[in-house]
């Protein structure tokens, strides 16, 4: 199943996509947050399409929104791509690194991004998202992880070089913060649908190839990530996790970062595809 938000910020209307068709879900929730994933939204989801109790809702011109309301979290995992590391000058990790970015960089898939003042390193990052459905602490094993998870999506995590690793202090989370470095969905895709070991992941700048690799070659997977995670913290319904970008960024020196009136296009398999104007803040 497909879940996505769309209209103005602020105002983006809950619908699911079903057999080519919209369906607004305003008549379960008020919209795709912590809420519904407590109240058992999806099952409601899951009912409504089955009895076809959900009216159409007309998507076309309309601007797509993040398929999740702002979360109370971004949790994000470092160089959790061999390759990635080595073109970043590191070995790979023994234990995942965790980062944080501020909720309020998420927005819609296709919005523009403002390259941030004084900035000359901003950078691309296709990635794996994952959206936590319930509180998770203190987990058993990787394997109860499946547990936890609401959906996956298309994430650009979005980076500016200078403020992450030259001047910022020792941590990464003033390179990764700026406004709207968090671009994300079209579609939220529930499990069911989504083989999360094995998704491509793909770049572009202008048209041109930059990433292309899959989630098998993640160094921490899915289940592990969300395990450790909860070792050391909760999370919490409607929390999003990032969970790594694979090699062909800008930081490795082979490509140009990005200016103003640059396209920035990734995509991950199945999840759907974004498209971000670079404008000058």
């Amino acid at each position: 199943m497909k879940l996505a938000r769309i209209g103005a910020p602020g105002g983006e209307v809950p619908v699911v996509l079903e057999n080519g068709k919209y369906y607004s879900l305003e008549s379960i929730t008020k919209d795709i947050n912590a809420e519904f994933w407590e109240t058992d939204g999806f099952a409601r989801t899951v009912e409504a399409v089955a009895n076809g109790s959900l009216p159409e809702f007309a998507v076309q011109d309309r601007r797509i929104g993040s398929p999740i309301a702002r979360p109370s979290s971004v949790f994000c995992i470092g160089m959790n791509y061999a390759a990635h590391a080595a073109e970043s000058g590191s070995t790979p990790p023994t234990v995942p690194i965790l980062f944080h970015k501020a909720s309020n960089t998420v927005v819609g898939p296709d919005d523009a991004v403002a390259i941030p003042r004084g900035s000359v390193k901003t950078d691309w990052e296709v990635e794996l998202g994952v959206v936590i459905s319930s509180r998770a602490s203190y987990l058993s094993s990787p394997e109860e992880a499946r547990e936890h998870i609401g959906g996956f999506v298309t994430v650009n995590d979005l980076s500016e070089r200078e403020f992450q690793l030259e001047i910022s202090g020792g941590q990464w989370s003033k390179g990764k913060s700026c406004a709207g470095f968090c671009p994300t969905g079209p579609f939220l895709v529930t499990p069911d649908e989504v083989d999360y070991g094995n998704l491509r992941l793909k770049s572009w700048v202008n048209g041109e190839p930059r990433q292309d690799s899959t989630t098998a070659d993640l160094i921490f997977d899915v289940d592990t990530i969300i395990f450790n995670l909860s070792q050391y913290l909760v999370l919490e319904p409607g929390d999003l996790i990032c969970t790594g970008t694979p090699q062909g960024v800008a930081l490795s020196g082979r490509f140009p970062y990005l200016t103003a009136g640059d396209i920035v296009e990734v995509e991950v398999e199945g999840l759907g595809r974004q498209r971000q104007h670079f404008t000058q803040a």
